[in-house]
């Protein structure tokens, strides 16, 4: 009788990823819609958990399926999205926000359609709230003139009417998205010198660069559940300008990241937010890594 002849495990055909820090609820409300989806023998799920302290990092002895990338620091959610990157066997790269609830279609959908399409580098699905109504997910194109409050969020809107299967859109919000592997791989993955925030702008601007597609395919849902919190410390907020900063000196000069920076630097001074001013100061990011 013939040896059997062994045969590698396949690839996953998608690659989870979320990235977290002391969200113990909302990531299993995630998890548990991911393993109800279609073809989830066919997916990788990847929790990146930033020293969470609630008992997220035990989570994989409850989903056993999945796995567990435990952080002794919180490096912030660019380093951690790199990690999983560079960790993930999967051509798509699927991130995903714990604050997402995937429907049964959702990723393997999603994965088809990027497949099918090859001008897109990236597809995300419409994001609806409880009752099935699109949520603002569509942000403009960070540029010079949107970041003189980078304290706070970019402002948002919902997808336009149409009757078309999909819409391009520059700048999706962060909360799902599907990209090619190859294509953050070729971007030299993300940069870390933005600290915690803006590797989607990032990824929205070199695909833009690219002149490659991002598109938000309306028939394919996933429901967005508002956040238990949202962080707007000093640490938050310094973190926001000095990563803008990089990011406008990435995209549109040296000069212009320089004004940004000390910009916001003297109107902390000016409007006596003494702490927002030191820590723009010392020009520090979240994860403690220098932003220049």
């Amino acid at each position: 009788m013939a040896d059997d002849v062994y045969q590698a495990p396949l690839a996953p055909k998608v690659s989870v990823i979320l990235t977290v820090r002391n969200q113990i609820a909302e990531v299993r409300r995630a998890i548990s819609a991911l393993e109800s989806s279609r073809g989830r023998e066919q997916m990788e799920i990847l929790v990146v958990d930033r020293a969470s302290e609630d008992g997220t990092p035990a989570l994989d002895e409850e989903f056993p399926s999945v796995t567990m990338l435990r952080l002794p620091h919180d490096f912030g959610n660019t380093r951690a999205m790199n990690i999983a990157a560079r960790t993930a066997k999967a051509e798509s790269l699927f991130y995903l926000s714990p604050n997402v609830e995937v429907h049964p279609e959702t990723v393997m959908a999603l994965a088809e359609r990027l497949q099918s399409d090859a001008t897109a580098v990236a597809v995300c699905p419409l994001l609806v709230d409880a009752n099935g109504e699109p949520v603002p997910q569509v942000l403009p194109t960070p540029d010079a003139s949107l970041f003189r409050e980078a304290s706070e969020k970019l402002p948002s809107k919902s997808v336009p009417a149409t009757d078309t299967e999909t819409v391009d859109v520059s700048y999706p919000a962060s909360d799902a998205w599907m990209v090619r592997r190859h294509f953050v791989a070729g971007m030299n993955y993300f940069d870390e010198r933005l600290g915690h925030h803006w590797a989607d702008a990032d990824l929205a601007l070199q695909i833009r660069r690219a002149g490659r597609r991002i598109r938000i395919c309306t028939g394919i849902r996933a429901t967005w559940n508002p956040p238990a919190t949202q962080p707007n410390d000093i640490a938050h907020q310094a973190d926001r300008i000095l990563g803008g900063a990089v990011l406008l000196g990435k995209y549109y000069g040296f000069f212009s990241g320089f004004t940004f920076r000390w910009g916001a630097i003297l109107g902390a001074l000016v409007t006596l937010k003494m702490g927002l001013f030191g820590a723009l100061l010392s020009d520090r990011k979240l994860d403690g890594a220098d932003a220049n």
